[in-house]
């Protein structure tokens, strides 16, 4: 689990936005509400940059 900010920045967006996201349960992938933290599970966030469990990236569909 990462935080929503991390998640946030390694998807492209800011402090300000990836909060109004997980908040309005818009963010592009599952957000978890523990206590007063928002957390993003950390296979979600590779998944949507295209990278494999072990690091690895998976090639996108133009670069076969």
């Amino acid at each position: 689990m990462i935080d929503v900010v991390t998640a946030g920045r390694l998807l492209g967006f800011g402090r300000t936005k990836a909060y109004r996201l997980a908040k309005n349960g818009e963010f592009p992938c599952r957000v978890l509400r523990i206590g007063r933290s928002y957390l993003v599970p950390t296979r979600e966030v590779w998944a949507l940059l295209s990278y494999h469990d072990d690091g690895t990236r998976r090639p996108q569909p133009e670069e076969r």
